[in-house]
């Protein structure tokens, strides 16, 4: 069990009474729970309160107890990626929070990745992945590659193993800045997925929706999260902005979805542009670039391993015969890290 942070805010009623707000966010659970947010009242009609004196102290912002800790600011192909080590705090980031981060000048990110105290003794920490509008995702590869490298230089180890709600993704160091992370095994079940229902080939699903242009059946498949994949002939013509959020709210999936284009190239390349659940239109997405050469390799458009060209980078994915493990390799670079002040939270109403 991990610490719990309690946050308090006192309402007045109208008639003077009041009653208490109390927002409890674990840093370590499994995401998927809906109870990772969780919210209750004590109502205390008895209290009044006088209205303040003009000029009085002001009490209507609360210090955030991320307010002074840092943040390294990475990326990894181009995915913009923020590393918070909050291990031993006993805190975590409220959504208001996390979105707070995100519109403050040069802290805009696609994910958050929040390092908690590890569950057990197989990983050096547990990590949540927040995308940027505050909703949590269950893997993230170019964010892990971005926390094996805080974790290694820290360490000067070459291997590591992190946590999330997806399992554990074993991280190796190959170079100064590449590394390769086991994202485990894809899963095609509907009901793993998830899906709303089931369907009769997860490698050809009808997801016309009206007002959309029919790219004809996608790919849909789990890795570690929700993905959805559309082959065209040349990925830079569709309007991503446009379709990508139609295709992510889509009612078959219940948890949405991440929404790619592919375009194969040759039997080992292929080129992707990705819109990202919860974030948008993303220069790299690697579990995306993971789901994709599976479902590729699945339905004969490519063999097992594949480059996969992404508009920020490039990135290596192998689908392992012996066990069926996915293998991403790529790049990852630290561009500073920066501190989070008081005025991040304060300014955007979260403080």
């Amino acid at each position: 069990m991990g610490e719990i942070q309690v946050r308090a805010t006192v309402h007045s009623l109208d008639g003077g009474g009041a009653f208490f707000s109390l927002l409890a966010s674990p840093c370590n659970f499994r995401s998927g729970s809906n109870s990772a947010f969780s919210a209750m009242l004590v109502r205390a009609p008895s209290v009044r309160f006088e209205p303040l004196a003009r000029g009085g102290p002001d009490i209507s912002h609360f210090s955030s107890p991320l307010a002074g800790r840092r943040v390294a600011r990475m990326n990894g192909a181009g995915n913009k990626i923020l590393v918070l080590d909050l291990r031993g705090a006993g805190v975590a980031p409220t959504p208001e929070e996390v979105r707070a981060i995100d519109r403050a000048p040069g802290l805009d990110f696609d994910q958050l990745m929040v390092l908690c105290d590890p569950r057990d003794g197989r990983s050096e920490a547990f990590v949540r992945i927040l995308n940027h509008d505050g909703s949590e995702a269950e893997a993230c590869g170019n964010g892990a590659r971005c926390v094996a490298d805080r974790l290694m230089r820290a360490s000067g180890a070459k291997t590591t193993t992190i946590e999330t709600a997806a399992g554990f993704i074993a991280c190796k160091r190959l170079g100064p800045w590449t590394y390769r992370v086991d994202m485990g095994r894809p899963r095609f079940a509907w009901s793993e997925i998830p899906l709303a229902k089931p369907v009769a080939d997860v490698d050809a699903v009808d997801l016309s929706l009206p007002g959309v242009e029919d790219y004809g059946p996608a790919s849909v498949v789990n890795m570690g999260n929700p993905h959805a994949i559309f082959w065209a002939a040349d990925v830079a013509a569709v309007p991503l902005e446009r379709v990508g959020p139609r295709f992510e709210r889509h009612p078959l999936f219940p948890e949405k979805t991440n929404v790619s284009f592919a375009q194969v190239l040759a039997s080992d390349a292929i080129r992707l542009r990705v819109w990202e659940r919860g974030v948008g239109v993303t220069l790299a997405c690697g579990s995306a670039a993971c789901a994709t050469l599976v479902a590729a390799a699945r339905s004969g458009r490519t063999g097992r391993e594949a480059r996969v060209a992404l508009p920020g980078g490039e990135l290596t994915i192998a689908w392992r015969a012996g066990d069926d493990h996915v293998l991403m390799t790529g790049p990852v670079e630290f561009e500073r890290e920066i501190a989070l002040t008081e005025s991040v939270f304060a300014a955007q109403g979260a403080a």
